[in-house]
């Protein structure tokens, strides 16, 4: 049995990280994908305990204030946070646990666990970045322009982490993040 790690798995929106990761969790048969707590209310086919623990605000900011989250943010008035317990609990269980969060939530599990493996999906450039986000046909004028602003600020965190990989094409994404995964699992084997 392998031994449990923990992968961070950032990226600007449009990048491809949740095509990627849910590819992965196939390709790599202990991988794990933490579930994250939110406040804000579920879209219409999400499932409590799979897409997310749907929470209230006062719920969550216990479990903030209690240190029951191993990282949290705000984004548009809603809070998200990865809750610790399950976390340790799957690694514990020699799963290797990806969490796709976002930079500022990359660096506060870098903090706290500094063995943690960030790894950074970028797009090929910020061309291909906004036309995936039109593509997408789920955002409006404004919301294209908030993103492709975040993604340059994310964009210029990249080297801070431990990899960095280029969605130009999914399959070859697939294997250099299937690899990489692979290699530090077989390394830490215990």
């Amino acid at each position: 049995m392998r031994r449990g790690n923990l992968f961070i798995v950032s990226g600007p929106s449009g990048a491809g990280k949740g095509t990627l990761v849910a590819l992965l969790l196939s390709a790599v048969p202990d991988a794990w994908l933490s579930v994250s707590a939110t406040t804000r209310a579920p879209r219409p086919g999400e499932v409590e305990g799979e897409s997310y623990y749907f929470l209230d605000r006062d719920d969550f900011m216990a479990m903030a204030e209690a240190g029951e989250l191993l990282e949290w943010a705000e984004y548009s008035g809603n809070c998200y946070g990865t809750p610790l317990a399950s976390v340790k609990r799957a690694m514990g269980e020699g799963k290797q646990v990806i969490l796709e969060i976002e930079v500022q939530g990359a660096f506060q599990v870098r903090e706290k666990i500094p063995e943690a493996k960030l790894i950074f999906i970028e797009p090929p450039s910020l061309e291909e970045l906004e036309r995936r986000l039109r593509n997408r046909g789920t955002e409006d004028e404004e919301t294209i322009r908030q993103r492709l602003q975040a993604a340059r600020v994310e964009l210029s965190s990249k080297e801070e982490y431990d990899i960095q990989l280029v969605n130009d094409n999914l399959s070859e994404a697939l294997a250099q993040l299937t690899a990489y995964i692979n290699g530090q699992a077989e390394e830490t084997r215990g």
